[in-house]
């Protein structure tokens, strides 16, 4: 395997207390490096988009600063509250109501439950944080063994 699919989850927070972060740095220090699983984008429009918006940061800034600086995770959640607008307690307490609460369409939610040959019911996960899970570990299982 010479990419990593990225496994942090969306429903993790570091310090900051705001999810998907963490996921995130992960994603775009993995892309610098030259080693993000294709298929996954380093700042996608979705998940990624929602953190740097909901934080009060610049896009390009965000993806500056980790491809220049290499920071650790703690360096760059350091820089976050340096430079995001919105890094107060209300703010990324919304941010986060926003990803627990976010649900994939139909398609997408069929495809991933599929794909991990779950059945669509009334026990399938319904949001994108679990369903981003399932998909996350079958790219892995299939990276590592394909």
């Amino acid at each position: 395997m010479n990419t990593i699919v990225p496994l942090i989850s969306s429903g993790v927070a570091g310090p900051l207390g705001a999810l998907h972060l963490p996921r995130l740095w992960l994603k775009l220090s993995l892309e610098t490096a030259g080693k993000l699983c294709p298929g996954y984008p380093g700042a996608g429009k979705g998940f990624d988009q929602m953190v740097i918006d909901g934080l009060g940061l610049h896009r390009d800034a965000v993806i500056q600063y980790i491809k220049q600086n290499h920071p650790t995770y703690c360096q760059f959640e350091a820089w976050v509250k340096k430079t995001g607008t919105k890094t107060d307690y209300s703010s990324i307490e919304k941010l986060n109501a926003a990803i627990r609460g976010y649900n994939h369409d139909d398609g997408t939610r069929k495809s991933v439950l599929t794909a991990n040959s779950l059945a669509d019911d009334a026990h399938a996960p319904k949001d994108a944080v679990n369903l981003n899970n399932l998909d996350d570990w079958k790219e892995f299982h299939d990276a590592l063994w394909k």
